[in-house]
């Protein structure tokens, strides 16, 4: 029998190492990793399989026994990780109907990290790209897609259930960004040409950016100090964020999606 055609389009592939350590600290919290089957896809690794290696890293310090699985639509991409697996660190080809390898083929997944895949598609090519990754997921799984910039100072991402997105987060390097807007050009494709006068993303960051200016002073003791100060006044105004100080210390804003969703979506 023929294989299926991939589903997708190959990206740039630009990868670079600890450029998801943000997002990759995002999940290793996450409820699914604690699966003893665990199963974490690494969609779109990139030209090296730097990324997948690192998350594995990552994320067997919450739970050891953890598998990685690096997916590529690139045959030679595929190739380039062949020499670095392990029982626990496998590498295939694939797109968004995300094919696991042997001996993993029948497995559904427990979570998947798409981040920089969806950039270079349209807008109305994200929702089918979301509801074919969802045909992958365990009953509680869950998708990880969004954008961060080639250094991984500055990501943004969405957290999506099997039947719709649940949550917003923004992760920021603090000490490097003039305002937290910066986050602007590296929202998700979901959202990012919504950030226009109207839209509910487009007021986030507004807010944001006038809780992080208000609350300027407290730089004086940390980046971390003042954000958690325009976090907290976000909070008290209605905004409904959904982490804790400690997140937020880190420069991880989370909220819930219907909170920021397009006026088209809704």
């Amino acid at each position: 029998m023929a294989l299926k055609k991939p589903v997708g389009a190959i990206t740039r592939g630009t990868t670079n190492p600890n450029r998801l350590r943000r997002v990759d600290r995002y999940i290793s919290l996450l409820p699914q990793l604690k699966a003893r089957d665990c199963i974490v896809v690494d969609l779109g690794f990139g030209a090296t399989p730097t990324t997948a290696i690192e998350m594995l890293e990552r994320l067997s310090k919450t739970n050891p026994k953890v598998t990685v699985v690096g997916i590529e639509i690139d045959r030679e991409r595929v190739d380039r990780g062949i020499p670095f697996q392990t029982k626990q660190l496998l590498f295939g080809l694939g797109g968004f109907e995300v094919p696991l390898p042997k001996p993993l083929e029948t497995k559904q997944v427990d979570v998947i990290r798409a981040m920089n895949v969806l950039r270079q598609y349209d807008e109305s090519e994200v929702q089918s790209s979301w509801q074919l990754m969802q045909t992958r997921l365990k009953d509680d799984g869950v998708i990880v897609e969004g954008t961060s910039d080639e250094l991984g100072r500055i990501a943004s991402w969405v957290t999506i259930s099997k039947t719709k997105p649940e949550s917003f987060t923004i992760a920021l390097k603090l000490n490097e960004v003039e305002k937290p807007s910066k986050v602007a050009e590296r929202l998700p494709k979901v959202l990012i040409h919504h950030n226009v006068t109207g839209e509910p993303i487009h007021q986030l960051l507004k807010d944001l950016d006038d809780a992080w200016s208000k609350n300027s002073a407290l730089s004086t003791f940390s980046p971390a100090q003042r954000f958690i100060a325009a976090c907290k006044d976000l909070k008290q105004t209605g905004w409904p964020i959904t982490n804790n100080q400690k997140r937020w210390a880190l420069g991880e804003l989370t909220l819930s999606f219907e909170a920021v969703a397009p006026l088209n979506l809704r």
